[in-house]
Parts: C-alpha cells; sequence; structure tokens
C-alpha cells in the first residue's frame, strides 16, 4: 500500500494513522487482525493436512489388500525392500504425486499417486546411491510412460552427480493398456542403462517376475541379483512356450534364480530371500567406486600385508593330474580371507570375484582345477571377459591366478564358438589399463596362457610359482607329435615305452617350468608359494599411480 503513496501523501497518512486512532479502535483493529490470521491458519492447516492425508495414501500404493497379497506370497513391498536397503532416515522421495495419464480400457479409474514405482535417492553406509523398486501393488508394477519418466529421472541424477543406480524390479512388464508408449518408457530406459555404463555402477535385484523387454534393462546393467523360488526372468512365460514350442515348463524351470545362476548366467547371484538380496546388494556396493573417476573405498584391516602362509609351499600335487582347490589360495592371499565371488554356480572351472588387498579392492580372475582341470570354454571366457572389462571400466586392479590347460576341445565347443568366445576374454585383458598381477601357479599351456594376461597382453607384472610349466602343451601331448613316428617304429614295448618316458622329461627339462620363460623377460620372477600375498600387494602398491591409454577410437568391435 505504501508504495502507491506519493511523497506529499505520505505525511498527513502517517499523521491520520497515529493521532486519528483511539486505544479503543486500536484494540478493534487487533482483533480482526487476529481473526485474519486465524482464517489464513486456517486454509494453511487444511492445506498441510492435504499433503499428510495424500502422503499417507502414496505410502499405501495399491493398499492394503494388495499389500496384504504381497506379503501372503513371500514378498515384500517397494517401500519395505528400499527401508532395508538404504540407511535408515535417508531416503529422500522423488515424484511421489505422479499418476499415469492413460484412460483406455477404464486406465482412468485405476490412478494411484506416485503410480507403481518408487524412486528417489538415499545413503548405503553413508554413500550416495539412487534408487527405484517397482511396486507390485498398483497395476502389477507393470510399466507405464509416467513410470519410465521417474525412472528415467533418477538414472539421470546417478549419471550426473557419479552415484550407482539400484534398480529393484518386481513388474508384471509392459502395461499393455498403454500400447507403444510403454514401450518407448522402456526404450528410454535402456538407453540410458546403455549410456551409464562403464560410467556408474549399475546393480539389478530381480525381487518378482521380471518379463518380456522388461529383462533387457537387467541384462544391460552390470550385476543381476534374483531371489530363489520367487523371482522370474524369462522373454515368455510358460503358457506362451508350451503355445510355441510344445514344451511344458514350469515358472522356476524356465526363468527361476536356479536356473540363471547355473545354466544361463543371466542372474549372478540367487538369494535365499529378500533380505538375503539386499544384503548381497549392499556388501557388493563395498568393493565398487561410486564412478569411474572415483577410486573404491578403502577398507581398513588388521591382516599384515608380510604375511606368509607355509601352507601354498605345499598346495600343488606332485602328479599333475591331481586337482587342488583355488579357493584355498585365494583364501590365503587376500585379507581376512574375505572373497565376495560372482557367478559362483556358473561356469564353475572360472573363478572371478571381489576382494581386498591392503585394504583396496581387486578383482580375483582364477582357474578352478578342481572343474574341468580349470580349462577354458564358452562359458568360462565370457564369464571371465565381462568381469575383466568392469574392472578396468571403474579402474579396480585385476589380480590374475593362472592354472589352466587350454581350451575345451570338441563338437559343442566349435559349434557354439569358442574361437570368438575365447577371444572377449583375451580382448578384454589386453584392452585393461588397470594394473594387471599375474601368478601362475602350474599349468599354462598353448593359447589359454596369451589369454590369461600373459605379458604380451600388457600385464605389468607377472610371477610363477617354482612349479609353474609355460608350455605350447604338456609333455605328453608334445612328445607324441614331435617323436610319433620314432616311437611308432620301434617295435619292443619296453624300449619304445623308455625312449617315450625320455624324450618326456627332456620336454619337461626344457619346457615345463618357469625358467625359460622368465629368461625371456615373459615372467618378471619366480616367487616362493608362501611369499605370494607380500609380493602381490607390493605389485599392486608400485602400480598404484599406473597411467596407460588405448589409440583413440569412437568404440571397439568386440562387445562382450
Amino acid at each position: 500500500m505504501m508504495r502507491g503513496l506519493t511523497r506529499k501523501m505520505a505525511g498527513p497518512f502517517f499523521v491520520f494513522l497515529f493521532s486519528g486512532y483511539n486505544v479503543e479502535m486500536s484494540k478493534k483493529m487487533l482483533t480482526l487482525s487476529r481473526l485474519v490470521n486465524c482464517i489464513i491458519m486456517s486454509i494453511q492447516q487444511e492445506k498441510i493436512k492435504e499433503l499428510v492425508e495424500r502422503r499417507a495414501a502414496a505410502v499405501m500404493g495399491g493398499g492394503q489388500k494388495r499389500i496384504d497379497a504381497q506379503h501372503q506370497k513371500g514378498k515384500l513391498t517397494a517401500r519395505e525392500r528400499l527401508a532395508m536397503l538404504l540407511d535408515e532416515g535417508s531416503f529422500e522421495e522423488f515424484d511421489m504425486f505422479v499418476r499415469h495419464r492413460c484412460t483406455n480400457f477404464g486406465m482412468q479409474n485405476q490412478s494411484y499417486d506416485g503410480d507403481g514405482v518408487v524412486t528417489g535417492m538415499g545413503t548405503i553406509d553413508g554413500r550416495l546411491v539412487y534408487v527405484s523398486a517397482q511396486d507390485f501393488t498398483v497395476s502389477g508394477g507393470s510399466m507405464s510412460e509416467t513410470m519410465a519418466q521417474k525412472i528415467c529421472k533418477v538414472m539421470d541424477l546417478a549419471v550426473r552427480n557419479g552415484a550407482p543406480f539400484i534398480a529393484l524390479n518386481d513388474s508384471g512388464g509392459a502395461r499393455i493398456q498403454e500400447g507403444i508408449c510403454s514401450l518407448a518408457g522402456y526404450g528410454e530406459i535402456f538407453e540410458r542403462n546403455i549410456l551409464a555404463s562403464g560410467v556408474i555402477p549399475q546393480i539389478s535385484g530381480i525381487f518378482g517376475p521380471c518379463a518380456g523387454g522388461a529383462v533387457y534393462s537387467p541384462a544391460l546393467t552390470d550385476f543381476t541379483v534374483m531371489v530363489k523360488d520367487t523371482s522370474y526372468m524369462y522373454l515368455t512365460g510358460p503358457s506362451v512356450v508350451k503355445t510355441v514350442t510344445g514344451e511344458e515348463v514350469t515358472h522356476e524351470n524356465l526363468g527361476g534364480a536356479s536356473v540363471h545362476s547355473t545354466k544361463s548366467g543371466v542372474a549372478h547371484f540367487a538369494a535365499e530371500s529378500e533380505q538375503d538380496a539386499v544384503e548381497t546388494i549392499k556388501a557388493l556396493l563395498s568393493f565398487l567406486p561410486s564412478n569411474n573417476r572415483e577410486e573404491a573405498p578403502y577398507v581398513e584391516t588388521a591382516d599384515p600385508a608380510g604375511r606368509y602362509d607355509d601352507a601354498l609351499n605345499d598346495i600343488i600335487p606332485d602328479n599333475p593330474n591331481k586337482a587342488y582347490d583355488m579357493y584355498q589360495v585365494i583364501g590365503s592371499i587376500v585379507d581376512d580371507g574375505r572373497f565376495l565371488e560372482i557367478h559362483k554356480n556358473w561356469a564353475k572351472n572360472m573363478i572371478v570375484g571381489f576382494a581386498h588387498m591392503n585394504g583396496r579392492s581387486v578383482g580375483i580372475v582364477a582357474n578352478q582345477p578342481k572343474i574341468l582341470a580349470g580349462v577354458l570354454d564358452i562359458n568360462a571366457s565370457r564369464k571371465a571377459a565381462r568381469f575383466v572389462r568392469f574392472c578396468d571400466a571403474f579402474n579396480i586392479p585385476v589380480v590374475t591366478l593362472v592354472d589352466v590347460p587350454g581350451f575345451l576341445c570338441g563338437t559343442q565347443q566349435e559349434y557354439g564358438g569358442i574361437i570368438t568366445h575365447g577371444a572377449k576374454l583375451l580382448y578384454a585383458y589386453g584392452e585393461a589399463t588397470v594394473p594387471k598381477v599375474t601368478v601362475t601357479l602350474r599349468k599354462s599351456y598353448g593359447g589359454a596362457h596369451i589369454t590369461m594376461s600373459c605379458k604380451q597382453l600388457r600385464g605389468d607384472i607377472n610371477y610363477a610359482w617354482p612349479s609353474a610349466n609355460l608350455a605350447v602343451m604338456g609333455a605328453e601331448g608334445a612328445v607324441e607329435i614331435l617323436y610319433s613316428k620314432e616311437i611308432k617304429a620301434i617295435e619292443d614295448p619296453a624300449e619304445r615305452a623308455r625312449l617315450s618316458d625320455e624324450k618326456k622329461k627332456e620336454y619337461n627339462d626344457l619346457f615345463c617350468n618357469p625358467y625359460n620363460a622368465a629368461s625371456y623377460g615373459y615372467i618378471d620372477d619366480v616367487i616362493e608359494p608362501r611369499n605370494t600375498r607380500f609380493r602381490v600387494i607390493r605389485a599392486l602398491e608400485q602400480l598404484a599411480v599406473k597411467a596407460q591409454e588405448n589409440p583413440w577410437k569412437k568404440h571397439d568391435n568386440l562387445p562382450l
């Protein structure tokens, strides 16, 4: 009001205001002012009340009846899962009041605040993460256009702010009522999965159905955790399979956690329960940096870097055909024996996973002599290649423990493309610029020797145990090729056996030891097994500031 007064009017006005009003008038004005304030406060309180009520309704999702149905299936709700995952009190929700805009098939009568997904940010062990959790109580968690927009918003924030993105899936797939708009929503999510790959860690938790096109978002992320008995992933369900192919199969046998963690390799972890799945995600994050420009968190340890283990000196059997357990070696050299294995039940002849060495995160890649003698086959190559590629993307050093007799032979492997898949692992190691420390324990033969992070693939430090054999092949096969005519020409069986043994010894003395390779500089040092932890840690410390660049290119031509 005062702004509208001219300088001439201002004086008389104030005279009127302060001299014309008596005490009684002032009391009336005060009463009127209080009344106006009460009216205003009443309006504000009503608005606040409406906000509280809408928040409470949004939290209930599809309503108590559907929440009860979710619990009866042995499943938690989206919000209950987020409460387990995130630090207490850290969750900040976005887009709680978003509703779908579909009016097809009566959908305007089935509208809920938040629609079918809960999105936002929070912390895990104090570290920022962005999350989405599909709400099965709302339209079966089916993907709508607005749900996709909500998910894309937090994915964009995750990339922009350099924080991991965690998606908890529990959805019936695309929302049929929305047609192409639902599919477009999936496409938007997939594109962000692609662009975020190698920029921030992406983790998918499958806590219920995940069908149709919905499976491709988890497939594009770095790690997938499934829950046994309650989660499923497949392109088409059992009924469609029966119609198209005539096969009768259950949900579990078609796309359950047990199938995808053992046969297909789609799932990296198969959790016993939802609680177990959440704890697995937390454990996984503890080894990972928040983005590709940061280092993984340092973890204090009381395990001495110089600790040695005499048991390693005796772990390699005298019989070259006898197995030993590579897990014993891994447990011996990492901090506190703690090892988080990835793809534990798939391609067991190859072991991959995360550990700490002197408090720093490392990726472990190791052949397992107990399974198929540690041979490289299609699945083992795929498994290790993708893992090495992840470590390289997020600046995690790779420690490789080698005991490999070669690539698996046979028509199944050749027809399945072992050549191409083996090349993926070779490529992953050769392209990686992170610190690479390799220890050859026993066998390292043929093309598999090259593939397993050899010096020529820019292995930084390559050690070998005294028991290491680095050659094109073992003595038996080599003698058979090199001296077959000579040996076959001998008629006396005893003499034939004597010559064969002589040539095998000659070959072993020449090639089946680490010193020949060391003489060429292909092995940096032959180390005592019990000192492996100390030597690897010292090598990693040396490589801590390693800087290596690849030639410029738009992208490579070998997807892993």
